[in-house]
């Protein structure tokens, strides 16, 4: 496990990445169909979507939506890091070496909940990092992550987000100061062409402004209670400049290299 500090549609085939540069970590960003929310098989079929997705990717890291397990469904059962259907993920991680970053309500010991960032490996499931800035409706159920986190995997130190968190450059001033060297960020954008260029906005702003890797995973498609999404899944370079994009559809992902330093 990487330290932390505090019927659906097929996914499309894509070529293999390169053999990785020396030191590299190899990333992929994933945005996989969701399944219909609300139903009993919501979060068995989305794992089935994400196992899939990391055997695919065959990359180091895979990074997922916000609430990817669940999809964005703000009445949706808090997911426990433990729970017997995350099995075909950590089976998937194990089989390929990866650590899988996914998205879903969890609950604390104390009664609280929140919108979570899990790490999943072949040994299993944790919750690595929670939602600091929280949107709209997700007040009336949610409670904030209290501070920013560092998830260090494989010499590399990656800053954690969660949607509004990369919204706010606040978030990401506070997470580079911990001597990042990605700023990793889990969304959900609408659909259409004024939210791509926010989209879009957000992490070149992020990566030239504190010089890091911006990696984002956002849902493609339709997810919980939105009929529709942005897509638009990508890694951009320190400064700002784009590497690799994903396009609208649903079941896309690109992969990338983040050098180590």
């Amino acid at each position: 496990m990487p330290s932390s500090t505090p019927a659906p549609e097929p996914s499309r085939a894509h070529p293999p990445l390169n053999p990785p540069s020396p030191g590299a970590l190899t990333v992929a960003v994933a945005q996989p169909v969701c399944a219909p929310a609300g139903r009993p098989d919501t979060v068995s079929e989305n794992v089935a979507l994400h196992a899939e997705a990391v055997r695919e990717a065959g990359t180091r890291l895979v990074v997922f939506p916000e609430l990817s397990l669940t999809g964005y469904d703000l009445a949706a059962p808090a997911v426990a890091p433990a729970d017997a259907r995350l099995a075909p993920l950590v089976a998937a991680c194990a089989a390929t070496g990866a650590v899988a970053l996914v998205g879903a309500p969890v609950a604390e010991a104390d009664g609280r909940e929140s919108i979570a960032t899990l790490a999943v490996t072949g040994e299993g499931a944790e919750v690595v990092y929670r939602k600091m800035r929280l949107h709209g409706a997700e007040v009336e159920r949610f409670s904030p992550g209290e501070k920013p986190v560092v998830l260090e995997l494989d010499g590399l130190r990656l800053g954690l987000a969660v949607c509004a968190d990369a919204a706010d450059p606040a978030h990401a001033e506070e997470t580079a100061a911990l001597d990042i060297d990605a700023y990793v960020a889990s969304t959900l954008y609408g659909p259409g062409p004024a939210q791509a260029e926010r989209r879009d906005g957000h992490v070149r702003d992020r990566a030239a402004a504190h010089g890091v890797w911006c990696v984002l995973a956002t849902c493609a498609g339709a997810t919980g209670e939105y009929p529709d999404s942005s897509g638009g899944s990508g890694v951009w370079a320190p400064g700002g400049e784009l590497v690799v994009q994903a396009g609208t559809d649903p079941g896309e992902l690109v992969r990338a290299e983040l050098p180590r330093r």
